[in-house]
């Protein structure tokens, strides 16, 4: 018994409030954070439904790839820079680059009859599942 310390809960909590206070304004989660988006995805006995929130993106720019059960998704987000003469940027959040989230679903999908559509920022994605394949008895002679 002659190693118990007496807890604090303040030690920990003053260092975390500054630690990098200097660095980097609190909350600042940087380009890992913006190049993320937004997937939910659904399932009935037919078909698979995803709905992923890519907002200021052509839909040109979006690419979607099936293998097999595999679906990835790619976009490319543009941010022009739209400075005029004698004004200067203050601040810029907004992020451009690549994009890029795949998944991985229960059944294989039919590429044939998959189907997409991006309107107002979110691609919806339908994707009928393929038949499973029975497995084939055979008989002994």
């Amino acid at each position: 018994m002659t190693n118990i310390a007496r807890f604090n809960p303040f030690d920990d909590t003053i260092e975390d409030l500054f630690r990098g206070f200097f660095v980097r304004p609190v909350g600042y989660e940087g380009p890992a954070g913006a190049a993320q988006f937004r997937v939910d995805v659904s399932e009935n006995d037919s078909a698979y439904t995803l709905r992923a929130e890519i907002p200021g993106v052509n839909k040109e720019d979006i690419s979607v790839t099936i293998d097999g059960d595999t679906v990835a998704i790619s976009a490319e987000v543009k941010n022009e820079k739209d400075v005029k003469n004698g004004e200067r940027v203050l601040r810029s959040e907004r992020y451009f680059g690549k994009v890029y989230r795949a998944f991985t679903l229960g059944q294989a999908v039919d590429e044939a009859g998959a189907n997409a559509k991006y309107a107002n920022g979110v691609l919806e994605l339908t994707l009928p599942k393929k038949a499973a394949v029975q497995a084939k008895r055979i008989t002994i002679q």
